[in-house]
């Protein structure tokens, strides 16, 4: 288990990155602990990959780089008894609790008859409001939170069923992990929601699932901004800077945890700030961007190969893009046909902020038509094979841009501590 200390969680949709990521960590130095296993549900149903696959294939990439410090394995966005169940006989210790399926996401936007409304139709399941309301919080950096009764019964209406739901799973993840005799600590993630989560939003939902004897580690809020995937921060960084510090106050004052920052990916431009404001309080986690190094090395071996995945990925990506916060249209990037040679293949698909300064990578909307789409791409039964032995054949280069790539993460990440 990693605790509280200063960590980043590297996804792998192939099961062949580890070793790429155990090299960008040894060259980064000490100071930041990795988790390799790491895998969703959802990415594992889109995957056809199993917790034990996920676990094995780790283990095994951090064998072959001679990695042999402390990491972690985090269990992604658990929202049944059974996933947790599933993960847990597969070694998983980090169990992130996803209870965005009980979150009123339309409680902000309540006006007072509706939110009365739907107050009365929970409050019967809330006993802790007395506990908030009309009370003042001050924290060290100077700001203050207000728990006036509209507040706290917009929190109950928005987060009281979730709040619930997540000490629920919260004990039967401490009943499973004691049944199977290892340990565990817990990541609430409640980011997947339209708009950011406040002060006093953050304040009950930790203070209840402490008070419930939730064995938190750290929780990953919805930032102000957009953390758009494939791409790096869509917004006011030295905004976001300031935010971030209120919220790690709350996370040192009801803990210590850790702010987790989800959608982590490609999010260069406020590492520094996120180290900075947590004082290396901080978990970061990367998921897609792998895959999307998956498929550099693939363009630069093979780029037939990339033009293929990037027709599927434009056929699929309508569907696929669903589950995701993006901003890509299909007009974001030129058919494949439209592109002559493999290097305006990679700038257009693959492009990052190193190569346009200043638009922080946010012209490179490519990216996320093949972000959304990997399920479709690794499932074909043509296409998904093909990169797969790919990478297994090319797997020096594939680690070397891995190196490359999550090297650039850790060191901004380390810029700020």
């Amino acid at each position: 288990m990693l605790g509280t200390e200063p960590s980043f969680g590297f996804g792998d949709r192939l099961g062949m990155a580890t070793p790429g990521h155990a090299a960008a960590l040894k060259r980064a130095g000490a100071g930041i602990l990795p988790i390799f296993a790491q895998q969703s549900i959802r990415e594992m149903t889109r995957t056809q990959r199993t917790p034990q696959q996920v676990m094995e294939e780790a283990l095994a990439g951090a064998r072959q780089a001679g990695y042999a410090g402390v990491h972690g394995a985090d269990a992604d966005h658990l929202k049944t008894p059974a996933d947790v169940e599933r993960t847990a006989q597969a070694g998983f210790v980090f169990f992130t609790i996803d209870p965005s399926g009980e979150v009123d996401a339309g409680a902000d936007d309540y006006n007072a008859d509706q939110l009365a409304a739907k107050f009365k139709s929970v409050a019967g399941e809330i006993a802790w409001l007395s506990q908030y309301e009309g009370k003042t919080i001050k924290l060290t950096t100077g700001s203050a939170i207000e728990f006036s009764p509209a507040v706290c019964r917009r929190a109950a209406v928005k987060y009281g069923k979730a709040i619930a739901m997540a000490a629920g799973l919260a004990k039967h993840i401490e009943q499973i992990a004691k049944k199977l005799n290892q340990p565990w600590e817990i990541e609430l993630s409640v980011d997947e929601t339209p708009r950011p989560t406040t002060l006093a939003e953050h304040f009950i939902i930790a203070d209840q699932c402490l008070k419930a004897g939730m064995k938190l580690v750290s929780l990953a809020p919805r930032f102000i901004g957009d953390f758009e995937k494939g791409i790096d921060y869509k917004g006011d960084v030295a905004g976001l800077e300031k935010s971030l510090g209120d919220h790690a106050a709350i996370a040192k004052q009801l803990g210590p945890y850790k702010l987790s920052l989800h959608s982590g990916s490609d999010k260069l431009s406020i590492y520094p700030s996120l180290s900075r404001a947590t004082k290396g309080l901080f978990h970061v986690k990367t998921a897609g961007t792998s895959y999307l190094e998956a498929l550099r090395t693939v363009v630069r071996v093979d780029a037939g190969l990339f033009r293929e995945v990037v027709t599927l990925a434009r056929a699929r990506y309508d569907t696929d893009r669903a589950t995701y916060h993006v901003s890509a249209t299909l007009a974001s990037a030129p058919a494949p046909e439209r592109i002559s040679d493999a290097k305006s293949l990679e700038r257009e698909y693959l492009g990052l902020w190193s190569e346009n300064p200043g638009s922080r990578g946010l012209s490179n909307l490519g990216r996320q038509i093949i972000h959304c789409t990997f399920g479709s791409v690794l499932c074909d039964p043509k296409l998904g094979p093909r990169v797969k032995q790919l990478i297994a054949e090319n797997q020096g280069l594939y680690t070397q841009i891995l190196d490359e790539h999550f090297g650039k993460h850790l060191e901004a990440l380390k810029a700020g501590m």
